[in-house]
């Protein structure tokens, strides 16, 4: 078995493999390390917005984390420690990624490259794709993009070689990262710009420090940890409920999120003018809800100023807006986000009779249960179409998806079948389904990454529960056997 990408997605499932008794399995990945996005983004600040307690594996607790919202380097040695408490490192081919695959005699062939150079070809019986959603940063396509004199880099490739002490620095964009590297640089900067294409909803984050008390208490009644999760799991999932409609509560409950949010506002920026700025023009929920208590006194700053223009150009000392200013800057810091949208992440898949999965998701990514495609046996994307979320933890997503696959392919291994793929019935009733749904939500006919510009791709319409149980067993019968 061939499984693509180290992060939580890709080790979860060989875990999950080798748990079946399914013991030949490689892990390609195209970074030096696993860790996945918690390995790439580095920036001042980051940390996640799911309490840990949730936000980590369900076999795995850790009853040590330094606070309720862990940071970056934090999770990131929680992902390698277990990773290697579970004996998932040597499976794990760093280095190395992969560029194609191809259904040929019934295997899959894997292309990759290392270091730039072809590199060595697998075959497998199986090909997991687990290259996540938030993985290839986007930087927009602007007159003048290579002109700029100054470092310019996204979010999620963090220049620790830049200096920002005193400088000018434009920061593009005002997504989750950028909510929590602004702070975490502004009593750096000596000016800073912020270009918002569109207000956030920011409400607080109920933070705090872990002591060494909790960690005793952790460590000696699991139980209590154990009940942290399960109490953060059930908001989570009346905070699912509500955005996408199955809630009985869903109107007050977004209505109380929208006053909590204005309260927030008001208490922490003192300047009308910029609290103007900072409203919204789309309804709560529409979008991902980001929790800072750090973004609106950032912005507050004096050396800070918000520029609600959208971004014409960039030049050799700055960036200029639509209404002709320039912004003169010595840094450009890219907070655009990922392309959510673009499941393949650029590898060219193809199956036995040489259909390209490319070509299939022309009008947008689908898979039945978010995994899997007709015609493409034994193939199976982790974090795929239609199962991220607007609230609660991925990582419950994830293991429900790495279940599935281990069941499917224990069968293959025991003789059940050779080759597998949903019938194109399945696939398309589902579809339907997922759809439809979503056409209910808090997210229909927003401008947001949830979308590929036809139809929301990303999101799961409903809450993780549901999911988990869709998953738990394999039906069988939606599958049948291909060449």
């Amino acid at each position: 078995m061939i499984v693509v990408g180290a992060g939580f997605g890709g080790l979860g499932t060989a875990r999950a493999l080798l748990r079946r008794g399914i013991t030949d399995v490689t892990v390609l990945e195209r970074a030096d390390s696993v860790g996945g996005v918690w390995r790439d983004n580095t920036y001042p600040n980051a940390a996640c917005d799911v309490p840990s307690p949730l936000y980590s594996w369900s076999w795995a607790p850790n009853p040590r984390w330094g606070r309720r919202y862990s940071v970056q380097p934090e999770i990131l040695d929680y992902i390698e420690r277990t990773a290697r408490e579970e004996g998932l490192l040597p499976l794990v081919r760093t280095g190395t990624s992969v560029t194609a695959a191809e259904r040929v005699d019934g295997a899959w062939r894997v292309s990759t490259t290392v270091g730039g150079q072809p590199g060595p070809t697998y075959d497998a019986d199986v090909l997991v794709l687990a290259t996540g959603q938030l993985s290839e940063p986007v930087v927009p396509r602007l007159p003048g993009l290579e002109d700029f004199e100054g470092p310019a880099f996204h979010s999620a490739q963090w220049r620790h070689d830049v200096d920002l002490t005193g400088k000018r620095v434009a920061v593009v964009g005002t997504g989750a990262s950028t909510i929590q590297l602004v702070p975490g640089i502004v009593d750096r900067v000596g000016a800073m710009t912020v270009f918002q294409r569109s207000a956030a909803y920011v409400v607080p984050k109920p933070d705090r420090v872990y002591s060494e008390r909790h960690h005793r208490l952790f460590e000696k009644r699991p139980a209590t940890l154990g009940f942290e999760r399960r109490f953060v799991y059930w908001l989570s999932e009346r905070f699912n409920g509500a955005l996408v409609g199955t809630s009985p509560v869903t109107g007050p409950f977004l209505a109380l999120a929208r006053q909590v949010w204005r309260l927030h506002l008001r208490r922490q920026v003192s300047d009308p003018a910029l609290r103007r700025k900072l409203v919204p023009d789309y309804p709560i929920g529409c979008k991902r809800l980001l929790f800072s208590n750090e973004w609106y006194p950032a912005l507050d700053r004096p050396h800070v100023d918000v520029v609600t223009f959208p971004v014409a150009s960039v030049e050799r000392h700055g960036v200029r807006d639509e209404t002709g200013r320039l912004h003169e800057a010595d840094v450009i810091i890219w907070g655009t986000g990922f392309a959510a949208t673009d499941f393949l992440r650029g590898i060219d898949v193809v199956s036995e009779d040489g259909t390209r999965l490319a070509d299939v998701w022309t009008d947008g990514a689908r898979a039945h249960l978010g995994l899997t495609v007709p015609g493409f046996a034994n193939f199976f994307t982790i974090y795929g179409p239609n199962t991220n979320l607007g609230g609660s933890s991925i990582v419950g997503m994830l293991e429900a998806q790495a279940d599935y696959v281990a069941q499917v392919a224990a069968g293959i291994r025991d003789g059940r079948h050779r080759a597998v793929a949903p019938r194109p019935e399945v696939w398309d009733a589902y579809d339907r389904e997922v759809q439809q749904r979503l056409g209910g939500t808090a997210w229909a006919g927003c401008d947001s990454w949830y979308t590929d510009g036809r139809r929301i791709t990303t999101n799961w319409p409903g809450l993780v529960q549901e999911y988990r149980d869709r998953l738990a067993t394999v039906d069988w019968d939606d599958l049948e056997e291909v060449s």
